[in-house]
């Protein structure tokens, strides 16, 4: 077994436990290293399933204060999967309370605009937003066409933040 396998496997044997003060110094061990593979996965999903809001609030604080570059593949993968809208919404918000570049992701965010509810449009709009400065022209143009494809007549909130999202990526 490698070292990431062993790891993997620690972390998921706290996390079943349950015990606060374990979990709270696993992730404290994590925050003084690069997250091995699994780790945000692990995390996700234990903040997925979990009523506990003391250890979810440790686990947002973990992903807001996310310092590797590399994180970001996990952290969109973790994205695309099903999970409660609480979740996603609070995945998203880490992208852009990180500080990480998402900006190579701008397009699953974009479709990922479209299709959520208003709260987490609003995560969406904010990464990215915070990563057009980084855009190609051509990207931009690509993500304004799919926003400006999936516009409708309806007068919702999300049609102003969709007009305003279209402002910006011009």
């Amino acid at each position: 077994m490698t070292s990431t396998e062993n790891k993997r496997k620690e972390l998921e044997h706290i996390l079943s436990k349950e015990n606060f003060v374990k979990i709270s110094t696993a992730i404290k061990l994590l925050r003084n290293q690069s997250p091995f593979k699994g780790a945000i996965e692990l995390l996700v999903a234990y903040y997925d399933y979990s009523d506990n809001n003391s250890i979810k609030r440790l686990i947002t604080d973990f992903l807001n204060d996310l310092k590797y570059q590399a994180s970001c593949d996990e952290i969109v993968a973790e994205i695309k999967k099903d999970i409660k809208p609480d979740t996603l919404r609070m995945l998203i918000s880490s992208c852009w309370q990180s500080g990480l570049d998402y900006t190579g992701y701008s397009s699953d965010f974009a479709d990922l605009f479209i299709t959520a509810d208003y709260m987490t449009a609003i995560e969406c709009f904010t990464v990215i937003e915070s990563s057009v400065h980084k855009m190609t022209r051509a990207k931009k143009d690509e993500i304004t066409g799919k926003i400006r494809g999936s516009l409708t007549d309806d007068n919702s909130e999300k049609m102003a933040l969709t007009l305003e999202l279209i402002s910006v990526l011009e």
